[in-house]
């Protein structure tokens, strides 16, 4: 069985899990890849082995079978981009502070490891979200499991969010920015903003504005089926657009249209 671990850093309390999770699966011949700075830290603690290092799954030349994501539920939004649409099934071992994603407790490392190799586990899909612009903003990283999010950069004023489902206009929000959430990005920022939890096998789309100064604004639930398009417009020259955890910049007038990914 070949198992990538992701992990960007462990927390003093985790120490103990994390190495009871690593020395399982090395005794089980488990052939292991991991990032390079999780790999140094098992150096650390004197631990060494045939560990293949790569910044991304590509490196690999044969795909893992599973990966183990240690962090909270952030870390497991970074693994999306190395896995992308290689259907590679991820497994969170919680040592952050959130667990909607992230749902396994560090203290059943030694379980983890017994029903993965046994393969006493269901496989869960979930729906993500791609982004089209005409400068492919993202590159081929232009997709996202939470959501999109555009929002102002430097200003106090308001943005101008205008907004269409499949070229027909819906509204135009005069808001601190605006969120395109998929059903696990439901308990996530769009949450926080007032946003309903879907369940995740919901084929539907969020799309929620941020401090709206309109009081008739609120949260809709739109088909993951449309095209989402906005059309941003404000006082200054550039804005910030967000899947995820990775951001650039965009300028005003730009076109963002968001379809559920094929994948």
């Amino acid at each position: 069985m070949k198992v990538a671990i992701y992990c960007k850093r462990v927390p003093d309390e985790a120490v103990v899990s994390v190495l009871i999770l690593v020395n399982e699966l090395m005794s089980k011949q488990v052939q292991l890849y991991m990032n390079a700075s999780f790999c140094d830290f098992l150096k650390s603690k004197k631990i060494s082995g045939n560990f293949i290092i790569g910044s991304s799954l590509e490196d690999v030349e044969t795909a893992p079978d599973i990966l183990i994501s240690i962090g909270g539920d952030g870390t497991i939004l970074d693994t999306i981009t190395a896995i992308g649409d290689s259907e590679i099934p991820i497994v969170g071992l919680n040592t952050g502070r959130l667990g909607f994603l992230a749902n396994n407790a560090k203290e059943d490392a030694k379980q983890i490891v017994e029903m993965l190799l046994k393969g006493n586990y269901e496989l869960e899909q979930r729906s993500l979200l791609s982004l089209e612009t005409d400068d492919e903003l993202f590159g081929k990283n232009n997709y996202a499991l939470n959501e999109l999010t555009v929002h102002k950069k430097d200003s106090s004023s308001m943005m101008t969010i205008h907004t269409y489902i499949n070229d027909e206009y819906l509204n135009s929000y005069w808001a601190d920015g605006l969120i395109l959430s998929t059903p696990t990005g439901s308990t996530a920022y769009s949450l926080s903003c007032g946003g309903p939890i879907l369940m995740p096998q919901s084929k539907n789309f969020v799309i929620n504005p941020i401090a709206p100064h309109n009081l008739s604004a609120r949260p809709l639930i739109v088909p993951d089926d449309v095209e989402v398009t906005l059309r941003i417009e404000g006082r200054e020259d550039e804005f910030l657009a967000t899947l995820d955890s990775r951001t650039r910049t965009i300028s005003n007038d730009t076109d963002l249209k968001v379809v559920k990914s094929g994948f």
